[in-house]
């Protein structure tokens, strides 16, 4: 039987311990939890459980650093990324396992949480669909770029309700799982070029649909995610600077090159196969926008 290595990056993080017994709990199948502790102990601490492994950080270094270091130990055949503050479906594992390809990555339906209630999800509507801004508003957090939207056509449309697996141009970077070897093989979670934190989805989307691998969200399993906002507090800093980073190279995928070897398809096949894209101009002429210097 194939193991899923459940990683959970964590900083500061005040429901860790949840996040670790829910995960080990439900799972149907082999899995192992790999608690990821960035420059912090957890309180309260966590279950004592064989299936359970901490690597500890003495000081912090990021999140993206905190996602390889669990990578690294894994085990298991798959990688499942969850953010440590997530409830998820009895059978989760089995479940996302089942449908996923060599070169796909698998994203299980997403609700919100209630912290305060752990058997609970905040609502009855999930949101299935996400879209790519077109990078054109100067006001978005690292300025104009290529940013993760709500798609409420496609989340309320009665068609696509019936879909249990369906192509996603994007997701929220909270959960996801793949082949272990396809996590290596797409060269993931770049600290070098996209900073500690952001534009994690931006990475893996661009990196998967233009080398020919493809993104489903499964339907038939979900997990809850808690938005954490001012009253539970950021686990990581996203600052200015280390947003602007994020930004700036997941634009980069607006041309041919986009800095990765392993790119075969050009930018436009991806807004062509999700189109028509929320905001992005009829004109295909304006989707591939040449950086400042070659202008």
């Amino acid at each position: 039987m194939s193991k899923v290595s459940v990683v959970l990056p964590s900083r500061g993080e005040q429901f860790l311990a949840p996040t670790v017994a829910d995960a080990l709990t439900k799972a149907a199948g082999d899995v192992e939890v790999i608690a990821v502790l960035d420059g912090y102990w957890p309180d309260p601490p966590l279950p004592q459980d064989k299936r359970l492994i901490q690597v500890h950080h003495g000081a912090a270094q990021g999140m993206r650093a905190a996602i390889n270091a669990g990578v690294a130990v894994a085990r298991g055949d798959f990688i499942m990324k969850l953010d440590a503050h997530c409830m998820v479906a009895e059978g989760y594992d089995e479940v996302l396992k089942a449908d996923c390809e060599d070169n796909w990555v698998v994203v299980p339906r997403r609700y919100a949480l209630d912290p305060e209630d752990w058997s609970k999800r905040r609502g009855q509507t999930p949101i299935d669909y996400q879209y790519l801004s077109y990078p054109d508003n100067q006001g978005d957090r690292g300025g104009p770029g290529l940013h993760g939207r709500t798609w409420h056509e496609k989340n309320h449309c009665p068609k696509l309700k019936k879909r249990t697996i369906d192509d996603l141009m994007s997701a929220q970077g909270s959960g996801w799982l793949m082949k272990r070897d396809y996590f290596h093989w797409l060269e993931l979670e770049d600290v070098e070029n996209y900073g500690t934190f952001g534009s994690e989805f931006q990475e893996i989307g661009f990196k998967c649909w233009l080398s020919g691998g493809r993104i489903v969200r499964n339907k038939l399993t979900w997990y809850a995610h808690l938005h954490k906002g001012h009253k539970y507090g950021r686990g990581w800093p996203l600052g200015k600077d280390d947003a602007d980073k994020a930004v700036a190279k997941a634009n980069t995928w607006l041309h041919d090159q986009g800095g990765w070897a392993k790119r075969t398809l050009p930018f436009e096949s991806m807004i062509r196969r999700f189109w028509p894209v929320p905001g992005w101009p009829e004109d295909a002429s304006t989707w591939a926008v040449a950086p400042k210097e070659e202008r």
